[in-house]
């Protein structure tokens, strides 16, 4: 079954990591079908038509809510983030109710709704679910947090933060979106990566190795990357800033 609200395959999915905020849904969607069984697939077509013909809240909980909740026992763990995805957008989930989902949620569906919102929400009224998963320790919903949507949306004060955030936690800097467009040549990010480096190597603990790689990114001398292309749902290109 063909789902039009789909976007143009461009590249291949990879199920992991926010490569899931970066893949395009008509990409995603195949991805998924292709390795679930057959009544898995059934499954997330019904919930898919279902989330379509009943888009928005209905009542204390919709039915492709409901949905969400069944996404890991329906289609498997490893399928679900990918599922509930699909699902949100099928939903045309608005910002209110993506964040009705992710403060009701579960630790895996308020992971899908950050992997969402670049795909889902335009502008920057989102940061408030993107700045609350920044203050938890759970790396996976960190990974997450610090997506495609925090690359365009997040000012540079809580992006540093961020980026260290990943430090601290053992997060793969690599999970960073545009991370070496938003690192270039940042005066403060390098002289806070310093300052923590200093005092891993004055408690004689080691300096994690990210840390040297985004340390690299900041030198104002290197060959800036050219700008990415930040296609939002609506295809617009995203900003991003500098400013403090």
């Amino acid at each position: 079954m063909t789902h039009s609200h789909a976007h143009q395959a461009t590249s291949k999915a990879d199920p992991q990591g926010t490569t899931l905020a970066r893949t395009p849904l008509h990409d995603l969607h195949s991805h998924v079908s292709e390795r679930l069984g057959e009544a898995a697939r059934t499954w997330l077509d019904q919930a898919l038509d279902e989330a379509a013909a009943h888009p928005g809240a209905h009542g204390p909980i919709s039915v492709w809510e409901l949905r969400l909740a069944e996404a890991g026992r329906r289609c498997g763990p490893e399928h679900a983030d990918a599922v509930r995805i699909l699902i949100l957008h099928a939903a045309r989930a608005d910002t209110d109710a993506l964040t009705r989902v992710y403060a009701q949620g579960t630790a895996a569906e308020r992971r899908a709704v950050l992997h969402a919102l670049p795909h889902l929400v335009s502008g920057p009224e989102a940061l408030p679910l993107v700045e609350d998963a920044l203050r938890t320790n759970d790396t996976r919903l960190l990974a997450a947090a610090v997506g495609p949507y925090a690359a365009s949306h997040l000012d540079t004060h809580h992006w540093r933060h961020a980026v260290l955030k990943c430090l601290f936690t053992g997060v793969p800097v690599a999970e960073v979106a545009d991370l070496e467009r938003r690192a270039h040549a940042d005066a403060e990010l390098a002289r806070m990566l310093g300052d923590y480096a200093a005092e891993r190597t004055a408690a004689g603990r080691p300096v994690p190795e990210d840390l040297h790689r985004v340390l690299t990114l900041t030198d104002p001398t290197a060959t800036p990357p050219a700008p990415a292309a930040d296609h939002g749902p609506n295809g617009a290109e995203g900003t991003h800033g500098k400013e403090s």
